[in-house]
């Protein structure tokens, strides 16, 4: 069985090696998804890059959960929380900004022919 406490103490310990890791990977991942959907690739990668962003994320702010709950309350817990919230939100919209895209290139109005995008 796992033991939290355990995991907890690793996080809090190597904490210099996790952020140092997590920050950059966590903004490259973002950026990636935002280009993406900028240079219109396909849905799926899309999906896939805001899906391993958002893990980044989500990584990050278990972390920073793990220093509130000993009461480590200082100005980096809350910058790094509020990085990983603002990454999950950009990569949604990001995510949501290509499904309407995909959803308007796919859709046929009545009595017309619309090619299909293979990009979504």
């Amino acid at each position: 069985m796992l033991d939290i406490s355990a995991v907890f103490e690793f996080s809090r310990i190597h904490c210099i090696a996790i952020c140092a890791v997590l920050v950059p990977a966590n903004l490259l991942a973002t950026l990636q998804t935002m280009l993406w959907v900028g240079f219109r690739r396909p849905f799926a990668y899309v999906q896939g890059m805001a899906a391993i962003a958002i893990a980044f994320a989500l990584i990050l702010i278990l972390h920073v959960i793990t220093w509130w709950t000993i009461g480590v309350v200082m100005a980096p817990t809350y910058i790094l929380s509020a990085l990983g919230c603002v990454c999950i939100a950009t990569n949604l919209a990001c995510v949501a900004i290509g499904f309407r895209r995909c959803h308007r290139l796919t859709r046929k109005p009545a009595g017309s022919v619309v090619a299909q995008d293979a990009s979504c």
